[in-house]
């Protein structure tokens, strides 16, 4: 099974979806050489000694996703994390929510593939569990930065419930066409240092 980036990150937001939450906040931020991520909820939470259990492995509650065949889960983000000089962390408080908190070095060699953002976005968005997902991706580099935002409540507002195909169709062109705008703003970023470092002025320094 090859696993990416955004194979971790529909597995732990569904795992706040399950709990019960009535609100989840994604933040999703690349640089060019780090990617971080945070999922906040406001879901049953975990104790002490759950979120001792969660990260190995080898624990179940017998409870959890009985309707996954699969879930990466924590101990293996923590694990992938590692491989890379990542980081990984998790905070939680019975009755309060979940933050789970993970970073990838982008130039390390274990580092997964990002993945497909705008199937993974449109998959949570449209999860039959998800009450209110908000959404904060963005791209940074030495220049500057792009961002947007994304609010369930609001979407559905404009689109329509995310019940049917014509719908979610729309949902996909506009996510992807979100993703286009960062792509176009790290391609002209590239391409200014780029001509920066190729200058007759650089040249001459050269």
């Amino acid at each position: 099974m090859h696993i990416c980036i955004d194979d971790y990150l529909l597995d732990i937001v569904q795992n706040s979806f399950e709990a019960g939450s009535s609100l989840v906040e994604l933040t999703f931020a690349e640089t060019g050489t780090k990617l971080s991520c945070e999922i906040r909820d406001n879901g049953k939470g975990m104790n002490a000694e759950i979120q001792r259990r969660v990260l190995d492995p080898f624990y179940s509650d017998g409870e959890k996703h009985k309707k996954r065949k699969v879930g990466l889960g924590l101990p293996f983000l923590n694990q992938a994390c590692e491989a890379c000089e990542g980081t990984f962390a998790l905070q939680s408080e019975v009755g309060i929510g979940t933050t789970v908190s993970f970073s990838f070095n982008l130039n390390h060699i274990d580092t997964p593939p990002m993945g497909n953002v705008v199937s993974t976005f449109l998959v949570l968005l449209s999860h039959p569990l998800c009450k209110e997902l908000v959404i904060e991706r963005s791209l940074k580099t030495e220049k500057g930065g792009e961002t947007y935002m994304l609010r369930k409540s609001e979407l559905e507002a404009v689109l329509g419930p995310f019940e049917t195909s014509g719908i979610l169709s729309l949902l996909r062109q506009y996510l992807a066409s979100q993703e286009e705008e960062l792509e176009q703003y790290r391609e002209k970023t590239h391409l200014d240092v780029h001509r920066r470092n190729t200058s007759p002025s650089r040249k001459q320094e050269m």
